[in-house]
């Protein structure tokens, strides 16, 4: 408990970190980000997400405040899902954190490399 006394906002924040940085969120959010609005079928096609598994996503988007959904009562029913301001807010440090990531893609590997050859080797000499 003494940490939560240091940092009470702490699980707070984990909370919300967990939710933005899942990787079905941000994959939805970039989708969002570069296409606009989409409907469910479309972010389901362009991410090759379940069905069952873009529904949590996107539930849980919306309830967080990050993604709007619109219905449409027309037949068949329609479905529209765009990021909300919110959602809009998080492009900016999203996109940095991708372009980090594009951009040290070859030292990642090397390290994924090393660390995976070095387990190899200690197995080998247990």
């Amino acid at each position: 408990m003494a940490d939560a006394a240091k940092c009470p906002d702490c699980s707070r924040i984990n909370e919300v970190l967990s939710r933005v940085g899942d990787r079905w969120s941000v994959l939805v959010v970039i989708s969002l980000a570069q296409y606009g609005v989409l409907r469910f079928n479309e972010l389901k096609r362009n991410l090759g997400i379940s069905q069952r598994m873009l529904s949590l996503t996107l539930r849980s988007l919306e309830r967080d405040g990050l993604v709007s959904r619109t219905y449409y009562p027309t037949i068949p029913p329609k479905v529209e899902y765009a990021l909300s301001p919110l959602g809009e807010s998080f492009r900016e440090p999203l996109r940095a954190l991708g372009l980090w990531a594009l951009e040290h893609l070859p030292v990642i590997d090397a390290a994924r490399a090393e660390f995976d050859a070095a387990a190899e080797a200690e197995k080998k000499s247990a």
